[in-house]
């Protein structure tokens, strides 16, 4: 079998030299094993501000097995990872972030998990001891919120994952702009398994996705791929409106009863409260008419700059 590896690259000038190394390394071992009998390693840089690109087209010039793929400018790592499932030929086709903190070794019980006919293989994380304390506290918020929204997402699983050439074809077939792919992935089915891993340290460099990055991430798994927060808008309004009655029901008994004080804390708390409700569900309300305007505009997910041993017809 023919085997594709996928890596997204944003200024990983630090580290990208190690990595190409090591997963090259890796692949030729495998083929000398006879576990594949082909590979291709697909770089896409997702419009990096270092010397990134310019290490990648090194190890194009050096392997027609290396295979680069450069935006015009920063699309997110979502359309990267994207762009290189859509580019790939191989059979399986693996996914793997460039700072080696996710190690390419593991590739070799995938393809065992592959062959024993599982389409997708995710990779889960056993620990977290290289990440803080609050990168690992926010991680389980976010596990925990997107479970409560009712979104069928791996726990512990981030982008590393094996998908064979069934699942590449029908992935094609998904036309989303707001590209949520630890979603996509499991929404899709097919018979699947995992492996476990220990997350290892960062190689060298720094993070590509710091505090806000990732709520927006958060954020954007939650409303591409859950109507929750809108039912629960619903939910909240309807209790409220019941509230409200009561209110009424208790303003008009104290009004008859006599006992009515003047003051106009009962008036300017509720309609404070009412009114930022209001304003928060239709701010929530605007976020998915957002997507909705995204995905009607229809327009490409990236656009490409220039390739490297890529081959149009692979697309």
């Amino acid at each position: 079998m023919k085997l594709s590896v996928v890596v997204p690259v944003f200024n990983e000038e630090a580290v990208i030299a190690a990595a190409n190394k090591r997963i090259v390394s890796l692949l030729e071992d495998l083929t000398w094993r006879e576990m594949i009998n082909d590979y291709e390693i697909i770089y896409v840089d997702d419009g990096s501000k270092d010397n990134s690109l310019s290490l990648l087209r090194t190890f194009s010039a050096e392997s027609q097995k290396v295979k680069v793929i450069s935006f015009s400018r920063n699309f997110g790592h979502q359309p990267a990872v994207a762009a290189g499932i859509l580019h790939s030929s191989g059979d399986a086709v693996v996914t793997l972030d460039a700072d080696l903190q996710d190690p390419p070794e593991l590739i070799e019980e995938m393809l065992q998990k592959n062959k024993m006919g599982n389409d997708i293989v995710y990779a889960v994380r056993k620990e977290r001891s290289s990440d803080t304390f609050f990168k690992k506290w926010t991680a389980r918020v976010f596990y925990k919120i997107m479970h409560i929204m009712g979104l069928n997402i791996v726990y512990d699983h981030a982008d590393y994952r094996l998908i064979s050439r069934k699942v590449v074809n029908e992935f094609k077939k998904i036309g989303e702009v707001n590209l949520f792919l630890r979603g996509i992935f499991p929404f899709m089915g097919f018979k699947h398994t995992f492996v476990y891993y220990d997350r290892q340290k960062r190689f060298a460099g720094e993070t590509g996705y710091p505090l806000r990055k990732m709520l927006s991430f958060a954020w954007e798994g939650i409303t591409s791929f859950s109507s929750a927060p809108l039912r629960l808008a619903s939910i909240t309004g309807f209790i409220i409106s019941l509230g409200s009655v009561g209110l009424i029901v208790w303003a008009l008994y104290v009004r008859l009863s006599g006992k009515a004080i003047p003051g106009w804390a009962s008036i300017v708390i509720p309609l404070f409260f009412i009114g930022g409700l209001n304003i928060l569900f239709l701010g929530l309300m605007g976020e998915y008419i957002g997507k909705i305007y995204s995905e009607v505009k229809k327009r490409p997910l990236f656009i490409i700059q220039e390739r490297h041993n890529i081959n149009d017809d692979s697309e």
